[in-house]
């Protein structure tokens, strides 16, 4: 969890008649932990999903709402303006297709402020920037920029001083050379032409996902900034945008537009939205008998607009607030506004004791045979991509089961398999030593009303002499260790494996599974240097059906 340093006094300069005692008391309401204190220091930790919780700005909007000092949306107040305006090329689609920007100006900034505002950058990066793979901001002198602008591609001899720096680098040499370069040059390693955002003087701007140019420095001299993000998808650009406004404003700067223009790129818009939801369900989730002024007063304690229509609430969102994603969100910010200190428990109206379900004593029991064996287990997402799940596994699709209006490219549907995740998990770990175990008991999902769920185990091992004896006998010594039960094999063909290394596995007489030698083609498809074996089988047919 991402941390932040912040002072009492500072905050308590930005929300306005609030003690310290008063801030410290309320910091955990807004689901922030205290790590530590010294004198007026304190270190908070907040969750990624709240990146505007990165800067005492953002954790002041928040605190003068819970505490009734303002409450409701925070308005962006944007200016439009024809002077600044960036032009996209055609050539920049295939590498980093979007761009996204906004003017600030006539604000004060010191080093407090510059550390806090490069600290809300990088979490950023981290967060919905994937690591800047989705999303990347960069943050400018405005005054030290001629407009437009253009963003586009050069090639790597292309030159220009970067930040920190006092000597002209090529594109190349930064990949090479820098810190940054190493760490993000990854990101643009299938690519021979490099995004590049050009002033009108023909000076380099930035260099996303990198590194910006060092003209464009922001110091305590600076009054004007210009903020970019670039990314791969225009959503999440345009998310990080609006977090980075609102707290600008917050920070006193007046916001203008900057017109962003072609190769289907738009002029963000920085939008509020609409979101309805129902008394009842609030009153059923807290336990509560809310009315509903009661219940759009909480809402605007939480910084958001709400109103009445009906039997429902009809609330208004910031385009910061890009976690809340259903009614449910709304629930919890109603708890939030209402006051988590004002919750009563109550004992459960339930008379009877509960226990271990049988299923999960099978299953750690397994778990236990599988880690004795020298393997390591994972826990992976039962939502993946297609990608996944199908491509680099070599498979078919068969009936998807997709996430409606998911907010992830890389999490929109429900597995079917678990072995894909575990090779997954081995393309991840390739500069790691060999041998390499992994497990996984976990639910699989196929298409049916309702949908069907069963739960299935998975086993891969990667190292110089993996072959289909060594996994085969794995699988029998965990199911004979745990059950007794015994296995045997057919040869099958499957797109997984290698053709004639792969088999059924049979248990009882009823096919539950598939073992063999991973396909060559997906091990070099994931860039996996050793041979790999697998398997994987359904419990729920071979060992959880009888309980």
């Amino acid at each position: 969890m991402p941390v932040v340093e912040l002072s009492y006094s500072s905050l308590q300069k930005l929300i306005g008649k609030a003690s310290k005692k008063q801030i410290a008391d309320f910091l955990p309401f807004l689901g922030l932990d205290i790590e530590s204190e010294d004198k007026d220091l304190v270190r908070i930790e907040y969750s990624p999903n709240r990146p505007d919780y990165s800067t005492d700005f953002g954790i002041a909007l928040g605190m003068q709402g819970l505490l009734g000092i303002k409450t409701g949306a925070i308005k962006l107040k944007i200016k439009k303006s024809k002077q600044y305006s960036v032009s996209v090329k055609p050539d920049v689609v295939k590498v980093r297709p979007f761009v996204t920007g906004i003017v600030a100006k006539n604000g004060k900034i010191d080093d407090k402020t510059i550390k806090q505002l490069m600290a809300m950058q990088e979490d950023l990066h981290f967060g919905i920037g994937r690591k800047r793979k989705k999303s990347s901001i960069g943050i400018h002198d405005l005054d030290k920029i001629q407009f437009p602008l253009v963003y586009t591609t050069t090639d790597r001899k292309h030159k220009f001083i970067p930040l920190n720096s006092e000597k002209e680098l090529s594109i190349t040499e930064i990949l090479d050379t820098t810190e940054v370069g190493k760490d993000y040059g990854s990101l643009l390693t299938n690519f021979s032409k490099m995004p590049v955002i050009i002033d009108a003087n023909q000076n380099t701007v930035s260099f996303p996902p990198i590194i910006n140019a060092a003209v464009t420095t922001v110091t305590t001299k600076t009054k004007n900034l210009f903020v970019e993000v670039t990314g791969i998808n225009k959503d999440d650009a345009e998310d990080m945008l609006s977090v980075v406004a609102t707290i600008l404003q917050s920070a006193g700067f007046s916001l203008e537009t900057v017109t962003i223009s072609g190769a289907k790129n738009t002029t963000p818009k920085l939008a509020e939205r609409k979101m309805t939801v129902s008394p009842s369900l609030i009153n059923q989730t807290l336990g509560l008998d809310l009315k509903t002024p009661k219940i759009i007063s909480s809402l605007k304690k939480s910084r958001l607009d709400a109103v009445s229509k009906g039997k429902n609430i009809v609330c208004t969102i910031p385009a910061y607030r890009f976690d809340i994603f259903g009614p449910m969100d709304l629930v919890e910010e109603v708890a939030l506004g209402y006051g988590i200190q004002n919750l009563e428990p109550t004992l459960s109206p339930s008379q009877t004791l509960g226990q271990t379900n049988p299923v999960s004593l099978e299953l750690k029991s397994l778990n236990q045979t599988m880690i004795g064996l020298g393997y390591l287990e994972a826990l992976n997402s039962s939502l993946t991509s297609k990608r996944v799940l199908y491509e680099m596994a070599n498979r078919e699709p068969k009936t998807i089961i997709s996430v409606l209006d998911s907010k992830s490219q890389e999490h929109t549907i429900l597995r079917d398999s678990i072995l894909p995740g575990l090779l997954e998990n081995l393309s991840k770990n390739i500069h790691e030593s060999y041998p390499q175990k992994l497990f996984e008991t976990g639910t699989v999902f196929s298409a049916g009303n309702p949908i069907s769920e069963t739960i299935n185990l998975s086993g891969i091992s990667a190292h110089q002499d993996a072959n289909f004896t060594e996994i085969k006998s794995v699988l029998q010594s965990a199911l004979k260790t745990g059950f007794d039960l015994e296995i045997q094999t057919k040869t099958t063909q499957h797109p997984t494996f290698e053709k004639g290394h792969c088999a059924d596995v049979i248990i009882n007489g009823k096919p539950v599974g598939v073992i063999g030698e991973i396909n060559s083609k997906i091990i070099e498809n994931y860039k996996i240097r050793v041979p790999v074996v697998g398997f994987e089988i359904s419990l729920s047919e071979s060992i959880l059906k009888s309980l």
